[in-house]
């Protein structure tokens, strides 16, 4: 069974323009000038229950748009998404209570409350029994070793400790799909490696869906089997890692190079080169899509 299900989406955004000096500022206001900025092309793409996908592309490429698509923040123009079998765009207070989500630069935890205090305030957003949420927060502070630092203070936590915090939170309503972008932003390659191995037993014990992106080869080469990249808006290659690697390398046998030549980044960094002269327009500056 898919646990999601992207046919043909779409998503424009229309952008003001504004010249310089006084005089563009007030054109700006009673004459707009606007530009279409296509985010999101015509993409279609599923994901297996269970899977782990990284999916990729470099900034502005539609992989922020995508996810808000898909957890019902934004709707698409064109196009039909589901997400286990959950309509975001008709029932996105249903489809909550089946997702999760963690973004590695924006927090959702309490910083001046404890972690503990902060999985009973989800526990009563997600309509969990007092019995449950306190069985729940032992299960997953057992699972993550979160005990030494349960009761201090989320601003005293280091940003590892946080993160892991984050995914915790994230797992409190047992989500079925738990959407991950930039988990591992930031944090030193120790405390990475760590938050990889709770990412992949959460997956393995929990048998949860994970829908990832990242620009850390780490993050993608050690926790995917599958990867998508998207660029300009359309997804330019979705195929195993283990086919692209072997793909790659055959094609570099026949160029002479060296096999350790061949890794996942320069496989990637090379597509990226190649889409970006097939897409040379960029989203305006500051403009996350």
């Amino acid at each position: 069974m898919n646990a999601i299900e992207a046919r043909d989406l779409s998503k424009t955004f229309r952008v003001k323009q504004k010249e310089k000096g006084m005089a563009g500022s007030l054109k700006a206001v009673f004459r707009p000038k606007l530009q279409e900025i296509r985010a999101v092309d015509q993409i279609s793409f599923s994901v297996e229950e269970g899977e782990m996908l990284a999916f990729i592309g470099p900034n502005g490429a539609g992989k922020s748009t995508t996810i808000k698509m898909l957890t019902g923040i934004l709707f698409p123009d064109e196009g039909q998404v589901e997400v286990l079998g959950i309509d975001p765009v008709k029932n996105r207070r249903k489809l909550a209570y089946e997702i999760g989500t963690v973004f590695g630069q924006k927090e959702q935890l309490w910083t001046h409350l404890t972690p503990y205090d902060n999985f009973r305030f989800f526990g009563a957003i997600y309509d969990i029994p007092n019995s449950d949420i306190e069985t729940r927060i032992r299960e997953l502070a057992d699972t993550f070793d979160l005990g030494s630092f349960l009761n201090t203070p989320v601003r005293n936590l280091s940003l590892g400790q946080r993160i892991r915090c984050e995914i915790t939170a994230s797992l409190i309503h047992k989500p079925r799909v738990l959407f991950l972008d930039e988990p591992t932003i930031g944090l030193d390659p120790v405390v990475k490696e760590s938050i990889r191995e709770l990412i992949m037993r959460m997956n393995t014990e929990l048998h949860t869906t994970v829908f990832l992106t990242s620009h850390d080869v780490g993050d993608i080469e050690k926790l995917c089997r599958r990867i998508i990249i998207v660029n300009g808006g359309r997804i330019v290659l979705d195929d195993s890692m283990e086919h692209l690697k072997s793909h790659y390398l055959h094609r570099k046998h026949k160029e002479n190079a060296q096999p350790s030549e061949v890794t996942l980044e320069s496989i990637i960094t090379e597509i990226y080169k190649a889409q970006s002269l097939q897409h040379p327009e960029a989203p305006e500056p500051g403009m996350e899509v």
